[in-house]
């Protein structure tokens, strides 16, 4: 069988709405048979190899941490001192809603996480204030996006496993793209504050400023145990995610007393829901790039791109359209298992440092959840706000002009995104 019929039968799966784990392993299985390809029990083993990493024990327990944080009421403080932070500027909740999700951005590591606990806070306070909801909506899922890409980060941490690259370099390589987003988005939304006439919603004082600090001072030294742990070398990115988790449990029951038993088991639950989709994900994408590369799809690949152009620029621009449509289509954990052991080398041909890399595909694909027909942030806001999907995504428009001008520098000036991995680790 072709490997074009294998892409086909994934692509016509996914258009049908079978889960992507469930079209990943069933058209890698068809495929195999049809070809006398190993045997079941291979692909088993396969499937097991793919999640059999300790790397990867980070995944659950972040996922953890950010449910956690969710839960014992830890996201609503950090708003309240990004309110009184920047909440003075013309279209102050939009500011505000940029800052609340980078302090939570060193925190959970997850857009959807951001989305689905802050998104609800913040999409209220803006609703309340009078702002468009579909404003609301889109600087909320523009903003979430940042969550991924400072550290810590779930997509860096599975790129990290498959790519076999330091985690705890691609962790330090988002900083300062992480921050270009959200000083690209604050413009963008000074820009529609001038011209749409939005006000400021708070005057700054220093007394509530404080205030909030104090409030908010133990949840705001999460990204400092984790980020400094990792870069102080008391931790592994791994045991840094445990690290998380015990302090946001320590928070939720001792100091706030916010995470009752019951919480806490529709939190486990609900991690252990998670975690089992995204695992499930990793195995099968880990038999659909088995095949690619045994197939020898990676070579072929490298050969028809090289054959457009031998210019590094313009190989770099046709692989960020292609790591942009993937993410229209495909799940983020998916995307990066089938698409490194394919695009990897042709960079790694091309000069280009693996973490280099990383960063740029993970930025990609986190523009890829907002975006239709996938758009996963987008779905996740629409349910929270109750508007339609197609209103989220008219809403989320404007805020990709400022993402994708961050894209490109990123991809084109590779000191943003290694001058600090080269500082500590190099």
């Amino acid at each position: 069988m072709d490997i074009i019929w294998l892409f086909a039968m994934l692509f016509g799966m996914l258009v049908f709405g079978v889960p992507v784990a469930v079209a990943l392993a069933g058209a890698s299985v068809v495929f195999i048979f049809a070809n006398g390809m190993p045997p079941p029990m291979v692909v088993a083993h396969r499937m097991i190899n793919g999640v059999d990493s300790f790397p990867l024990l980070a995944v659950p327990f972040f996922i953890l941490a950010g449910n956690l944080m969710n839960t014992a009421g830890i996201t609503e403080r950090i708003f309240s001192f990004a309110l009184a932070m920047v909440g003075w500027m013309r279209g102050g909740l939009g500011h505000v809603n940029v800052g609340a999700s980078v302090i939570f951005a060193g925190m959970s590591g997850a857009a959807v996480a951001d989305a689905g606990g802050l998104g609800a806070i913040e999409i209220k306070a803006m609703r309340d204030a009078g702002y468009d909801p579909k404003f609301a909506v889109g600087i909320t899922a523009a903003s979430s996006t940042i969550g991924p890409i400072i550290p810590p980060s779930l997509p860096m941490v599975i790129y990290g496993v498959v790519a076999g690259t330091s985690i705890g370099q691609l962790f330090v390589a988002g900083f300062i793209p992480g921050l270009l987003m959200a000083v690209s988005l604050m413009i963008m939304i000074a820009i529609m504050a001038r011209t749409r006439g939005f006000g400021r919603d708070q005057a700054f004082y220093w007394p509530v400023l404080f205030s909030t600090f104090k409030r908010a001072f133990l949840s705001l030294l999460t990204p400092v145990i984790i980020v400094g742990g990792i870069l102080s070398g008391a931790f592994t990115p791994t045991e840094a995610a445990v690290a998380a988790c015990a302090w946001a449990l320590f928070l939720g029951v001792l100091v706030y007393r916010t995470l009752t038993i019951p919480r806490f088991l529709k939190v486990s639950f609900d991690t252990i829901e998670t975690t089992a989709v995204v695992l499930l994900v990793v195995g099968a994408a880990s038999i659909f790039a088995w095949i690619l590369t045994s197939n020898r799809v990676p070579e072929q690949f490298a050969a028809g791109l090289l054959a457009i152009s031998d210019k590094p620029w313009v190989i770099l621009i046709v692989m960020n359209l292609i790591l942009l449509a993937v993410g229209c289509f495909m799940e983020t954990v998916a995307a990066i298992t089938i698409l490194v052991p394919v695009m990897l080398p042709i960079a790694m041909a091309l000069g280009i440092d693996p973490v280099h890399f990383g960063v740029i595909m993970v930025l990609n694909l986190m523009l890829g959840l907002l975006t239709p027909p996938v758009g996963m942030v987008l779905y996740v806001l629409s349910r929270v706000a109750k508007i339609p999907f197609e209103q989220c995504v008219v809403g989320t428009a404007p805020f990709l002009v400022p993402l994708v001008i961050v894209l490109m520098m990123v991809t084109f000036i590779p000191s943003i995104t290694m001058w600090l991995p080269t500082l500590i680790y190099r």
